[in-house]
């Protein structure tokens, strides 16, 4: 399968159905006139980063919330995996496991040559639209939660 562009903003966010560590499939269209989603492509657990990161989602659940919007973490980590990581850093946000690299190829995220995901981030609205996206040039980096939060607000 051939790795695919991450989707324009105000573009249709490419549909999916991962396994998460809620135990239940989860399903981005389901979102659809109920709230926002950010989708939080991350390389790997138990790394430094990808840890701090879905720290700070956790401690800044509640702001995203509040803009109702939730937080998926997507790895390519297998849900063993995934789970222990939420468990070992009481992460409360959701995480799915894209194990077969199919979302990652489709959302423009997938490096090839690692066969993980980049880091990216994509703001969808109840509809089904990327409104923001944010993909990183380096896999040590992350955005600021109080950036992606911004982004949100402006969906009024």
């Amino acid at each position: 399968m051939l790795i695919e562009v991450p989707p324009d903003v105000g573009s249709a966010a490419p549909n999916f159905t991962l396994p998460s560590t809620a135990g239940r499939d989860v399903t981005l269209s389901a979102f659809r006139g109920t709230g926002n989603v950010v989708l939080a492509f991350f390389p790997l657990a138990f790394t430094s980063v990808c840890t701090a990161e879905m720290c700070d989602f956790t401690e800044d659940v509640s702001a995203f919330e509040g803009l109702d919007a939730t937080v998926l973490g997507i790895s390519v980590d297998s849900i063993p995996t995934l789970k222990a990581f939420q468990a070992a850093n009481e992460i409360r946000v959701d995480l799915l496991s894209d194990f077969k690299r199919d979302v990652s190829r489709r959302y423009g995220t997938l490096l090839p040559e690692a066969f993980l995901s980049s880091r990216a981030y994509f703001i969808v609205d109840k509809q089904g639209v990327v409104r923001w996206r944010h993909l990183e040039q380096e896999l040590g980096h992350k955005r600021d939660n109080a950036e992606v939060l911004a982004e949100l607000e402006k969906l009024g």
